[in-house]
């Protein structure tokens, strides 16, 4: 089948924006209201959130949840937004909590660590409409009972072995909605979405290491023209 053209528009101060790897496309999607959802930036750095092409967010950290970082994240974001709403040390009536106020600052789902009760589950579940995403990091879960609880989409973080815990809940769940991490290479991320993965998590570089890689350059650039900067700055 004959590739499709695909026109492109990228502007001169936007054309440097960080880019989710074109391989993703190849996963299905998931759609929920209305909007196809194929890849998912981790991230809850806002700056990276406002500069990357992916379709949706995914903001899941090691502190307590707190609205205030769940309105910030919606606030910059262009796309759909997933809330991290707790299961570890913040379970129970805390997590209900989160995810009623993530839902009425707009986001799009909420997402439970692996640590999330199955009470705590049926209390989100019936607090909100948007989706339950829980994460699933061993095929050993008992899946059958978070389903039953209320999950409506399950996100597979299970490191180098991610492809084989998909595979394994695809073949038992042939409709289940999967989100999985895609690791750092196209064959990493193809191996994710050929085990069965309909959309894909995407880690971007740390502003750390874009800066680093800026500063480099800049540094370059400086070392080459620096008799002419020189000048001009002396000139005024």
């Amino acid at each position: 089948m004959k590739q499709k053209f695909v026109p492109t528009y990228e502007g001169e101060l936007r054309k440097h924006a960080l880019q989710i790897p074109r391989c993703i496309s190849e996963c299905s999607g998931i759609r929920v209201f209305g909007r196809r959802i194929k890849s998912l930036v981790f991230s809850t750095d806002v700056a990276i959130i406002k500069n990357i092409n992916a379709d949706a967010v995914i903001a899941v950290y090691n502190f307590t949840p707190q609205p205030s970082i769940t309105q910030a994240i919606i606030s910059v974001s262009d796309v759909p937004v997933f809330a991290g709403v707790g299961g570890g040390y913040t379970n129970g009536q805390r997590s209900v909590n989160m995810a009623a106020a993530a839902e009425q600052l707009g986001a799009f789902g909420v997402v439970c660590n692996a640590m999330i009760t199955n009470d705590a589950i049926r209390d989100i579940k019936s607090m909100v409409e948007i989706p339950v995403v829980f994460t699933v990091v061993s095929e050993h879960v008992d899946l059958d009972k978070r389903l039953a609880a209320g999950v409506d989409i399950v996100n597979v973080s299970g490191a180098a072995r991610t492809p084989e815990i998909v595979a394994e809940i695809r073949a038992k769940y042939p409709e289940l909605p999967i989100i999985a991490t895609g690791g750092p290479t196209d064959e990493t991320i193809l191996s994710a979405i050929r085990a069965g993965a309909n959309a894909i998590t995407y880690t971007p570089p740390s502003s750390k290491d874009l800066f680093a890689k800026d500063m480099q350059e800049y540094r370059d650039w400086y070392e080459a023209h620096r008799r002419e900067v020189d000048e001009m700055l002396n000139e005024e």
